[in-house]
């Protein structure tokens, strides 16, 4: 989906959310032409504000023009879709079928639940009932599925298949969504191409005629992968597979506790019968001792490596020790390795207190993850679009997540790829199936390997050892300290000295530094806030010559800045000055750590998905609040800045009506309009509302006026009250997206830094590298993760208001207002794209 901003209308007319349970559901008088909108999305407006192109009902961006998919209201009036889970549920279902059905409606199309998976498509009657509006209303943090899942027998027989063919064409339907695995899709993906055969049979047998087969002669069909063991090949992340994680982290940060107050060891069994990621990205992100996967099984004596192991870190002094086990865990022979049979083996040889807890099923439990909310909505937009787009020759697609850019892969090139690591793995060919799962599941592997060692082994053949530094800038993140425990391992595997600065620039100019070694930074992953120390002064304001003559007196060959704006700002200071002072001629990297999210050069930053948890899970607590009061209505405020988005995502994944931002300018007209919409609201069965305002989306209208107009106005409908989150955004414990992402940040920093010393590295052990990419920001832009200078960064940042020009996820502020029954239209830049292409995403 690409970001677009061009204003088409000053603001949209007074149409905003309005829930109800009337089963002709309407959303307002929007309009159904778009005539014209293809020429202004094409030319930006001609205003001065840089972000004055993201108002109103369209946002452009330049350069994608070509790309848009643009969508109006009741663009689509004859048309009818099904939707429909199958097989294991997965904690984000719920948020995509709500996206489904909201879009479908908005687009003019009949909804329909098809309820029980497939065993409703066969069953027909009341298991296929047509969906409203108000169907889907208070469902975003629901786990699980409202439409049930079931596994189907009779569908696998073609006589099913007739069956469920017969149903579809009764109800006038012949588009499908299809939610589930890989076995899932591969049933729709069969019965689909038996389609022309099954309607020739009914209409031979004179169940339908040949009216309504020639109407409904193709069937189409998307995919979205519902799985939380994200075993399928061709997407980033599966839904509901985020939300186990967290179940996992949860669980395992509280053994943790229990395990180290009585020195013992834990067992941990999670899911993952066939695929191991959820527990390498369990051991990744909580310092495990240990980790057994299906695809990388331990070799003969691995009994013995594991004793040894354990035992040489209670010698160091640790006082617990964590293995993680996927239930489908086998050796090299392909025997089982069972968490029962690890425990005894612990307990035997090394006569530890030795525990295992298996979570099972609470893993598929609990609330959607802010991510999964998030990924849930935006896949299901996206399949309603291909659906719609779809022709008699194009091919059942799945919409899939390539680092944060959605895409359509073809379903069966994903299928057969995932059907090829199952074969590799029976074969024992245990290489084949890590590279079949993609560059990103090795990539995790590998780095877990390096980091979990008990002391450093060398990697790298270098004779030189080099200085390399990390500092903290900014403001607390959870993941820091992930971050940095990679950046130190990482660094010393390559043979580097690592050092570590505390309490920022003014601790550096302080000679608060301190080499650190591998054990210093054990245990830091799971760790929130920043060990470190910070401050939010920028070099310039600390002294760029004492910064220069600290970095000469410590001989630090290379800078890593772990942090928000400031860390960006300094790394361009730092940069501009070096014609002045050679000592920052060096490598000067830029590892984006704030909530705020509003560091040019990436889309996203350590910390923010932490921070975006919290806040939506206080947004369902206080709809629960308001739920029970009756008739009331809050207004949220979030942190960053002047950037909106942790004010905006929160509102998409908590079902909020509006959310209020400095990016879209509004007026008192506009909060006006909002309170008659609440008062529409209130005549429905779901009677409350939420708001989020940005702290600083309007220098006058604050949260605390907005709530006392929402008091006046709403006199006898509604009550209004205020909530400042404040600081507990920045606390918590770092949510497994954050602690994953800054792991691999850090070591990719430390790769990159590497590399630009060995090339600039003179004979006597001096480092100078003066070009615009030895100054960078690294971080995920759409599908990789890249190292951007700060140079060409400078013309791309609102300096004033510290934040980019250009920020992707206000893209997705139309969809945020059409679920919340707004007036829009919405447009998508999403792709086609290979599956190689995607698991080769970094």
């Amino acid at each position: 989906m690409a970001q677009i901003g061009n204003e088409v209308e000053e603001r949209p007319p007074s149409g905003k959310p309005v829930e109800d349970t009337e089963e002709n559901d309407t959303i307002g008088a929007l309009r159904t032409d778009l005539n014209g909108i293809n020429a202004d999305i094409t030319s930006p407006p001609p205003i001065n504000s840089p972000f004055n192109k993201f108002r109103g009902s369209i946002c452009w961006t330049e350069g994608f023009e070509k790309n848009l998919h643009v969508l109006a209201k009741d663009q689509y009036t004859d048309r009818a879709m099904g939707v429909f889970t199958s097989g294991g549920d997965a904690q984000g279902m719920n948020p995509a079928v709500r996206a489904i059905v909201r879009m479908g409606i908005y687009l003019g199309c009949k909804v329909y639940f098809i309820h029980e998976g497939y065993q409703g498509l066969v069953d027909g009657g009341n298991s296929i009932r047509q969906a409203t509006w108000s169907s889907v209303s208070g469902i975003l943090d629901d786990g699980g599925t409202i439409i049930g899942s079931a596994r189907c027998k009779d569908f696998r027989e073609r006589s099913g298949r007739l069956r469920a063919a017969k149903n579809l064409i009764d109800h006038g339907i012949n588009n499908i969504v299809c939610i589930g695995g890989d076995g899932s899709l591969t049933g729709a993906n069969l019965f689909r191409k038996e389609w022309d055969s099954l309607l020739k049979e009914l209409v031979d047998t004179k169940q339908v005629t040949q009216e309504n087969a020639d109407k409904y002669k193709y069937l189409n069909i998307v995919g979205l992968v519902g799985s939380i063991d994200n075993d399928f090949c061709g997407t980033d992340m599966t839904i509901g597979a985020d939300s186990a994680l967290h179940r996992v982290m949860e669980a395992i940060d509280c053994i943790t506790t229990t395990a180290s107050s009585h020195q013992r060891c834990f067992v941990m069994e999670v899911m993952g019968r066939h695929c191991g990621y959820l527990a390498l990205v369990t051991a990744l992100g909580s310092d495990a001792d240990w980790v057994f996967i299906p695809e990388s099984p331990p070799g003969p004596g691995w009994e013995d490596q594991l004793c040894t192991k354990l035992k040489n870190t209670r010698e160091m002094g640790q006082r617990l020790n964590i293995v993680v086990l996927a239930e489908g865990a086998i050796d090299s022979e392909g025997r089982a390795i069972t968490s029962d049979g690890v425990r005894e083996l612990i307990s035997t040889r090394l006569k530890y207190d030795t525990r295992v807890t298996i979570l099972g099923h609470v893993q598929r439990g609990g609330c959607p993850s802010a991510f999964d909310r998030l990924l849930g909505t935006r896949m299901g937009t996206e399949a309603v679009l291909a659906l719609m787009e779809a022709t008699a020759t194009s091919q059942p697609v799945v919409i899939a997540l390539s680092g944060n850019q959605t895409v359509r892969v073809p379903l069966m090139q994903c299928v057969e790829k995932t059907l090829a690591v199952a074969q590799a793995m029976n074969a024992k060919k245990f290489k084949e199936a890590q590279d079949l799962r993609g560059r990103s599941f090795k990539g995790n592997l590998e780095i877990y390997i390096r980091l979990s060692k008990l002391r450093p082994k060398l990697f790298s053949p270098k004779q030189h050892s080099f200085n390399l530094a990390v500092v903290h800038v900014g403001s607390p993140a959870c993941g820091v300290n992930a971050a940095v425990r990679s950046i130190i391992r990482y660094g010393l595997c390559e043979g580097h000295n690592m050092f570590a600065v505390f309490d920022g620039f003014e601790g550096l100019i302080n000679n608060q530094v301190k080499n650190l070694n591998w054990t210093a930074v054990n245990g830091w992953s799971s760790v929130g806030g920043s060990l470190l120390g910070c401050q939010k002064t920028v070099a310039a304001k600390v002294g760029l010559s004492k910064l220069a003559d600290k970095i000469r007196e410590h001989n630090f060959h290379a800078l890593l800045v772990v942090g928000g704006y400031e860390a960006y700002a300094s790394i361009l200071q730092m940069y501009e000055a070096r014609n002045q002072y050679s000592a920052f001629q060096i490598p000067l990297i830029c590892i984006p750590a704030t909530i705020a999210n509003n560091v040019p050069g990436t889309e996203f930053s350590i910390g923010a998905d932490t921070a975006l948890n919290e806040i939506v899970k206080i947004c369902d607590k206080i709809k629960q609040s308001a739920q029970g009061s009756k008739r009331r209505i809050f207004v949220i405020e979030t942190m960053g800045g002047y950037c909106g988005y942790l004010a905006t995502m929160a509102a998409l994944a908590s079902g909020a009506d509006q959310a209020y931002i400095y990016e879209e300018p509004f007026t008192v007209k506009d909060l006006i309009d909002d309170v008659d919409h609440l008062r529409k609201k209130m005549e429905g069965h779901l009677k409350r509302g939420l708001l989020l305002r940005n702290e600083r989306a309007n220098e006058h209208y604050t949260t605390e006026f907005i709530t006392k107009l929402l008091q006046e106005e709403g006199k006898g409908v509604f009550s209004a009250r205020s909530n400042v989150l404040g600081h507990m955004q920045q606390g918590g414990l770092p949510s497994p997206f954050d602690r994953a992402f800054a792991t691999k940040l850090g070591c990719k920093a430390v790769t990159y830094a590497v590399s630009l010393i060995e090339k600039s590295a003179t004979e006597d052990g001096k480092v100078i590298c003066n070009t615009p990419e030895s100054a960078v920001v690294l971080g995920l832009i759409k599908r990789q993760n890249e190292f951007t200078p700060v140079e060409y960064l400078k013309s791309k940042t609102d300096t004033e208001h510290r934040m980019p020009l250009e920020q992707w996820w206000l893209k997705l502020r139309p969809l945020l207002r059409i679920l919340a029954k707004h007036e829009t239209v919405y447009v998508s830049d999403l792709t086609e794209a290979g599956v190689d292409e995607v698991d080769q995403t970094q």
